[in-house]
């Protein structure tokens, strides 16, 4: 990328988007611009799932104008897929063929998304310039091609630029790995406790009495003594009367004194 303008606004865009797509990576698609031209992209998209387009992996170019992000790309399929011409500008919404319906603020990632929504579109949604209509059993074969497919410029096949993602249970690229068994084997029972065996009695003999299990002590609890509080003795009756009949005579004596 030697002498480029690095205070162009178009360059300065791409090499931002470069970073961003470099920095956050996406299992359905890869994107990068050439070495020696950053104006031109090549890009891996996965077919959708659910389609006769899974499993697939195509490979496409993105052709940036000088006036970019003002003025929308240019893209041209060059993977066999059965749904869009190869080495032919395909005519959707955001693309050269509609500049008015770009945004700026739309980049490199917004075609490929959008481009993926497009595949499986049927009946006049999927008519314009560069669609094909195949048969859905062409597609799949197509699909399967399509991993193998290895583009002259890049010199690699799809499945090396867009790896399948690995499984819950492998790494290294689908490798999968044998989970260690983790069944725990039962504990063995724990040993009943011994029972002794009938013994045959002859007959006439009165069978052993059987153990007398010795019943427990009862311990009687204390006895609480009760206290009995002994009530002070009231005075004779006698003794009352006679100090009640000297209180009526010293009334009296004293009335009579005073009267």
């Amino acid at each position: 990328m030697a002498g480029l303008n690095k205070n162009n606004s178009a360059v300065k865009r791409i090499m931002q988007e470069a970073r961003e797509l470099a920095n956050d990576p996406s299992p359905e698609y890869s994107a990068a611009p050439l070495e020696d031209d950053i104006f031109e992209w090549h890009c891996t998209l996965r077919g959708p799932a659910g389609t006769e387009f899974e499993g697939g992996l195509y490979h496409f170019r993105i052709l940036l104008p000088a006036e970019y992000p003002f003025r929308p790309p240019s893209i041209m399929m060059l993977t066999p897929s059965g749904r869009f011409e190869t080495d032919t500008k395909i005519c959707i919404s955001f693309t050269s063929y509609h500049e008015e319906l770009w945004q700026p603020a739309w980049g490199v990632r917004t075609a490929i998304i959008g481009l993926q929504g497009f595949f499986p579109l049927k009946g006049k949604a999927a008519v314009g310039i560069g669609s094909i209509e195949h048969p859905v059993v062409e597609r799949k074969r197509l699909a399967q091609l399509s991993r193998s497919w290895t583009c002259p410029v890049c010199n690699e096949p799809n499945l090396a630029l867009l790896p399948d993602p690995p499984g819950p249970n492998s790494v290294d690229g689908g490798r999968t790995l044998s989970s260690p068994s983790t069944t725990e084997k039962p504990a063995p029972p724990e040993p009943l406790a011994p029972v002794s065996a009938p013994v045959a009695i002859p007959d006439g003999v009165a069978p052993p009495a059987p153990d007398l299990v010795a019943a427990p002590q009862v311990i009687n609890a204390p006895r609480m003594q009760t206290l009995q509080v002994k009530q002070p003795q009231r005075p004779p009756i006698l003794l009352d009367t006679a100090i009640c009949l000297i209180l009526v005579l010293a009334c009296g004596i004293v009335f009579r004194r005073m009267f």
